[in-house]
C-alpha cells in the first residue's frame, strides 16, 4: 500500500496540472440494419448532452471544484460534446484527501467544483458486415491545484457501466515549497487501481503500464464476466440457434479483445474474460 505524503507547505499556488483521460466502450450485437439504427438512436439519447452535463457536474462535485462555464452540443446524425471550465473551490478542496483510495459511487455524491476543465465527447458506430455496434465516450478531467481527478474514477465507471475502460493519468509542471524546493508530484501513487473500489476490481480484469519516473500511469480494464444476453439488442438469447449463439458470442469476444489490446487479433485469439 502506498504511504501518505506529508502535506506540503507551498510558496504561492499549487501549479501542478493533473490530467485523467478516460475512454469507455460499450459493445452490443444488433442483427438487422433496423436494429442497428435503433441501437444508435437509443445510445444517442441515453448519452445526450443533457445527461453528460449532469454526469460531469457530479464529477466536478467529487473533485472539489466550482463550475465557471458549461458548453454542450448534440450532433446530427449522432454524438454529443460537453466542455466545462472549472476552478478549485477552496473550502471543499481542503476537505478532500489525495490518498490513493477509491472515490465515491454515484449514489454517494455530496460535494462541490471550481479552475481547469472537464470535457466529454461520444462516438457511436456500427459494423454492417458483422452486426457489432460500439459506443465510445472520451472524458478528460484536468485540474490545476491540489486535488487529483482520480477521485472521480469510481463514479465514472459505475455511472457509464462500460465493457472496456482505458485510463491514463499524468502529472505535469511543478510546485515550489516555502524553502524553494520544486515538487513534481504532491501525492503518492503506484497505480490507478489504488483509486478503484473492490467491487470494481472484482468486475474487471486489469493491466497496468506505468512510467513512474515520468509520472505517467496507464490502466486498461475489460469486463470479467461475459454473459451473451447482456450484449444483444432487440434479440433474446433463447431465440438464437446454437450455431448463431456460437457465432455471435465469438464476434463479441473478439470485439472486446481487440478494443482491449488496441490491435486486430489473429483468428484463434479471443477474449480473456470468464
Amino acid at each position: 500500500m502506498p504511504t501518505t505524503l506529508k502535506k506540503l507547505r507551498l510558496h504561492g499556488f499549487n501549479n501542478l496540472t493533473k490530467t485523467l483521460s478516460f475512454n469507455i466502450y460499450d459493445v452490443c450485437y444488433a442483427a438487422s440494419e433496423e436494429q442497428r439504427e435503433a441501437y444508435i438512436a437509443y445510445i444517442d439519447e441515453a448519452y445526450n448532452a443533457e445527461r453528460l452535463t449532469a454526469i460531469l457536474t457530479d464529477v466536478a462535485e467529487i473533485i472539489g471544484a466550482n463550475i465557471l462555464n458549461i458548453a454542450h452540443q448534440d450532433y446530427d446524425p449522432q454524438g454529443a460534446s460537453v466542455t466545462m471550465l472549472i476552478s478549485e473551490e477552496g473550502i471543499v478542496a481542503e476537505g478532500i484527501s489525495n490518498n490513493a483510495t477509491p472515490g465515491p459511487l454515484p449514489d454517494a455524491v455530496v460535494a462541490h467544483l471550481d479552475k481547469s476543465h472537464i470535457t466529454v465527447h461520444t462516438y457511436p458506430e456500427t459494423n454492417p458486415q458483422t452486426g457489432i455496434s460500439t459506443f465510445r465516450a472520451d472524458i478528460d478531467v484536468s485540474t490545476c491545484g491540489r486535488i487529483s481527478p482520480l477521485k472521480a474514477l469510481n463514479y465514472l465507471i459505475h455511472a457509464l457501466e462500460s465493457d472496456v475502460v482505458i485510463m491514463d493519468y499524468r502529472v505535469r509542471g511543478f510546485t515550489r515549497d516555502v524553502n524553494g524546493r520544486k515538487h513534481f508530484i504532491d501525492h503518492n501513487i503506484s497505480s490507478i487501481q489504488n483509486y478503484l473500489s473492490r467491487s470494481t476490481k472484482n468486475r474487471y480484469q486489469m493491466v497496468d503500464v506505468n512510467v513512474y519516473q515520468e509520472n505517467l500511469f496507464h490502466t486498461k480494464m475489460v469486463i470479467r464476466d461475459f454473459r451473451l444476453d447482456d450484449y444483444l439488442f432487440c434479440i433474446e438469447e433463447e431465440d438464437l440457434s446454437s450455431q448463431d449463439h456460437k457465432r455471435i458470442q465469438k464476434l463479441l469476444r473478439r470485439e472486446l479483445s481487440e478494443i482491449f489490446y488496441g490491435r486486430n487479433l489473429g483468428r484463434n485469439l479471443e477474449f480473456m474474460g470468464d
